[in-house]
């Protein structure tokens, strides 16, 4: 009811708070010739993102062998880096064939909802860092620690308290004017390219961004490379090397993951205003689409479980 109601705050501030009643998404070239090949390419990445992380998710509740702390977090993955594209991608591909223009309430709309899932990617991504640190550091006490119950928990906090952190930053720039320069330099509807387009003050706006908004990106990347670093303290204490290699695998997907995503991440957002420029959509792009797309490789190449859980998968479609 709350988010309910501030959608109802949003809508009706439109006419009040804005002269601009759509913008325009630039998009990731204004040549008339890129447009049919930039649709082919990210349609591709789009349906291979739906349908490799679709396979990942029916593997998991498939298998019984995966019915597993570490894989029931990595479902939830999957399922939100197909939420997070299709906020985005279906829109660029609306924009490549057709006029690039969006409403201001779906331009914020689109932000809202591109911060959510971000954000619960992020904390997905801690979540599964704590899972493996318990099942390497915390071996004998693994089931106890990390029973149903409270992997419910931590999936419904990753995926609830990003909802707080979208919305302050969305009802703050609602409160923003916008007047004759409606045109976004991006493929998305962005908090820095948006706050470029404000005639009015945005101070508080990059006080909020520079204080809240690093808080809750670098403590998630800090909690995760804590936990790897205890990780690693305790794998080199195990004397056998095969021991070793098999610790180390099991955390070599997610690490590659983070490296990705919150390499991207603290690329585009922690830095000055007026430091962003164009060069900053190819990061955009890593962090919002190519993750998501790599995510069911980078988890099941390296994965003997989850590779037999897709052949197992493959096997019943068949038959």
């Amino acid at each position: 009811m709350f988010f309910v109601l501030a959608g109802f705050m949003i809508m009706e501030r439109v006419n009040q708070t804005s002269s601009v009643s759509e913008f325009i998404l630039l998009g990731l070239s204004s040549q008339p010739e890129d447009q049919k090949p930039l649709f082919i390419l990210f349609l591709t990445m789009y349906l291979v993102t739906i349908t490799g992380n679709l396979l990942i998710i029916l593997a998991i509740h498939s298998d019984p062998q995966l019915q597993t702390p570490m894989y029931f977090f990595l479902s939830f993955l999957s399922f939100t880096d197909i939420c997070f594209t299709t906020a985005i991608v279906p829109r660029m591909l609306v924009n490549f064939l057709s006029e690039k223009t969006i409403s201001y309430a779906e331009c914020l709309t689109q932000m809202y909802f591109i911060y959510v899932l971000a954000n619960t990617d992020s904390f997905l991504l801690v979540v599964m860092a704590f899972d493996r640190y318990v099942a390497i550091c915390d071996p004998f006490h693994y089931v106890t620690t990390m029973n149903h119950h409270r992997c419910v928990l931590l999936v419904a906090f990753s995926c609830s308290f990003p909802h707080f952190h979208s919305l302050l930053h969305t009802l703050l720039l609602n409160r923003l004017t916008f007047c004759d320069n409606n045109v976004i330099h991006h493929f998305l509807c962005d908090i820095n390219p948006l706050l470029k387009l404000s005639c009015s003050s945005t101070f508080l706006n990059e006080i909020v961004i520079m204080s809240e908004g690093s808080v809750v990106l670098v403590t998630p990347f800090v909690c995760i490379t804590f936990s790897y670093i205890l990780i690693l303290i305790t794998v080199l204490k195990i004397p056998s090397a095969a021991g070793k290699r098999k610790a180390f695998s099991t955390c070599g997907s997610h690490l590659t993951v983070v490296t990705l995503f919150y390499g991207s991440i603290f690329y585009v957002y922690l830095q000055p205003l007026s430091n962003y420029t164009v060069r900053d959509h190819v990061a955009t792009l890593v962090y919002t689409v190519l993750t998501s797309m790599l995510n069911p490789f980078i988890y099941s190449l390296r994965n003997k479980d989850l590779k037999q859980g897709l052949r197992k998968l493959m096997g019943r479609r068949k038959s």
